[in-house]
């Protein structure tokens, strides 16, 4: 079935419904309470005898009810007992001293300042001040229709010339907060209004308040009697104040997807979140790639087909290609018997096919602009051009290679652009230091390997099958910058790669993070890497110098010791580049043209 995103809410804030559903009932009663309270005065005054029996009970009932949602909320979702106690003890003495209005009121001045407390917990600046302005002037509100139902003759003749210019107020004054709430939303007026539940809040916070203004201004020139426009109205932003409440509990819809830009959206499969990118974002054929903690047998249908996705050599994840048709419409995953859906929107875009072997290396990168929050459209895959900063690392990769000895290199490329001209700098570079460069495996070259993933991992998988079985490219593996991603550095036992950059460095650990967090745990590619620092303005710079990828992290601890407090077990933990193995400087800075 399609998934709901009301869902979502219990997963936003660490909590079932039972929670929110505590919260927000706690929080409208107390408003209720706190309401009467702050009017008891006039209440007296007004009724001339004692308040109303109906009013008291009223009052009475919002207390207890509010008291034993606190309480709890203490015993069974962790709510500070400090807080819960005087939210409780408040919400009881405000209807218990209704027999001395100046003290109820005094009482229910707390209580309001409680409820504005518990309701923008975690707010500041802006964001508190309209919180506590929608707070107060719901609860005022409350107070008002007390003052009028609470006494039968003022049901039955025009308000008082006060109150009700000031029940119309407090209304306009709800529906300008929430108008002020949905234009900093960041949604604007758009389709998410209306098919997401923050949303509808969103529109509930505005609608339903103004709906009440408008019922007082018409009373009032009809200059009727309130009674049940007063009930209806309360009614009304009761509802108001439970959805202004109920928006800190949901989360934000996503962005629009926009057509040419790489989709990151989530679906929700069997009980839990998957992430989902697709790419290129156009009309005709698309990759859609999703983590492998994804797990197995996820079908993907959209355009009428149903793929499954699988994996890819090379590449992390599972891949399926889809066919989009021009606009907006849904990709269906199922698994099981769970399913949901992924809204796109290809817009009326020309179709840009992504290369077959090298897609998903293409799709990879653009991973990075999205980690960025600053999404870039896929006019180019990096199979397309070999950048300037390869070229350099690939020549000094030679010459370093030269320095150490060695007279034999096997030297594996493929037929992209990219590959073509790696394989000719390679070459070219070999024939000026005297090194042959060979086709097949020997027992004295080093492995070269400038392709893309596809090749690159069919390559390494069978390097290490010829290394088990007789000595074969002793002089090491080496591979391009571009193939550091796991599934082919961990192929081998060891590899070497040339770097511009640390992974281990602050900005490449804080990128790795991110990936993780944004996709499954994915581990980051250099390809993503670039893309991530290309949508930051940020240049990939640093000093030349090959790294070893060995699939051992550090020294072992001594048999039955203990990992320092808090520390993970060596390459593990979400800030590897590789799970399980290290990428370490082997070579002092290489003395190439750009460093």
């Amino acid at each position: 079935m399609v998934h709901d995103h009301l869902a979502d809410v219990a997963a936003s804030v660490g909590a079932g419904w039972p929670e929110i559903a505590a919260r927000l009932g706690l929080l409208l009663l107390a408003a209720v309470v706190a309401g009467i309270g702050l009017v008891a005065p006039w209440l007296h005054r007004h009724a001339q005898a004692a308040m109303p029996r109906r009013l008291v009970r009223t009052v009475w009932a919002a207390g207890a009810g509010s008291a034993v949602l606190a309480v709890a909320s203490v015993l069974i979702y962790d709510v500070s007992v400090v807080g819960g106690g005087v939210h409780a003890a408040l919400s009881l003495a405000v209807p218990a001293l209704l027999r001395w209005p100046v003290a109820a009121r005094w009482t229910a001045a707390p209580l309001l300042l409680v409820l504005v407390v518990e309701s923008a917990a975690g707010r500041s600046g802006l964001e508190l001040a309209l919180d506590t302005g929608y707070v107060v002037a719901a609860t005022a509100w409350f107070g008002i229709a007390a003052l009028v139902l609470g006494d039968p003759a003022a049901r039955r003749r025009p308000v008082p010339a006060r109150i009700g210019p000031l029940a119309t107020s407090l209304a306009a004054l709800l529906t300008g907060v929430g108008a002020l709430r949905l234009a900093l939303s960041g949604i604007g007026i758009d389709r998410r209004l209306f098919s997401s539940a923050y949303g509808l809040l969103l529109v509930a916070v505005v609608v339903l308040p103004a709906a009440a203004t408008v019922a007082n201004v018409l009373r009032a020139r009809a200059k009727r009697s309130p009674g049940a426009i007063v009930t209806t109205c309360a009614g009304l932003v009761a509802g108001a104040l439970l959805a202004w409440t109920a928006l800190v509990a949901v989360p934000t819809p996503p962005d629009l997807p926009v057509p040419g830009k790489p989709l990151l959206g989530t679906v929700h499969l069997e009980g839990r979140d998957v992430p989902v990118l697709v790419t290129p974002h156009r009309p005709g054929p698309n990759l859609v790639h999703l983590p492998e903690s994804a797990g197995t047998n996820v079908t993907i249908s959209a355009g009428g087909e149903q793929v499954v996705a699988t994996k890819r050599p090379g590449a992390q994840g599972l891949w399926a290609e889809v066919q989009l048709p021009p606009g907006r419409s849904d990709v269906i995953f199922a698994r099981g018997a769970s399913s949901d859906e992924l809204g796109v929107d290809t817009g009326e875009l020309a179709p840009r096919p992504l290369p077959a072997d090298d897609g998903p290396e293409c799709a990879a990168a653009a991973l990075g602009s999205l980690v960025a929050e600053r999404p870039l459209p896929v006019d180019r895959c990096p199979p397309d051009v070999l950048t300037s900063a390869d070229e350099t690392a690939l020549r000094e990769l030679v010459r370093y290679l030269d320095s150490h000895g060695v007279r034999a290199i096997t030297l594996v490329a493929d037929a992209t652009p990219r590959g073509r001209a790696a394989g000719t700098v390679v070459r070219s570079e070999a024939a000026r230091a005297g090194i042959r460069v060979l086709s097949g495996p020997a027992r004295q070259s080093a492995l070269v390997i400038v392709s893309g993933w596809r090749t690159a991992h069919q390559t390494a998988v069978r390097a290490a099958k010829e290394q088990l079985e007789a000595p074969t490219y002793i002089r090491g593996i080496y591979l391009a910058p571009w193939l550091l991603n796991e599934p082919i550095a961990t192929s081998v036992a060891s590899a070497s790669v040339p770097l511009r950059f640390d992974p281990r460095e602050p900005a490449a650990i804080d990128f790795t993070v991110r990936i993780g967090d944004a996709f499954g745990g994915q581990r980051p590619s250099v390809g993503a890497y670039r893309e991530y620092l290309r949508a930051n303005g940020l240049p990939e710079q640093g000093p030349l110098r090959v790294f070893a990828v060995a699939q051992v992290s550090v020294m072992s601890m001594p048999p039955g010791a203990e990992h320092a407090p808090g520390m993970a077990p060596p390459g593990e933990g979400p800030d590897h580049w590789i799970a399980r193995a290290t990428v370490v400087p082997v070579s002092l800075p290489l003395a190439d043209a750009d460093g």
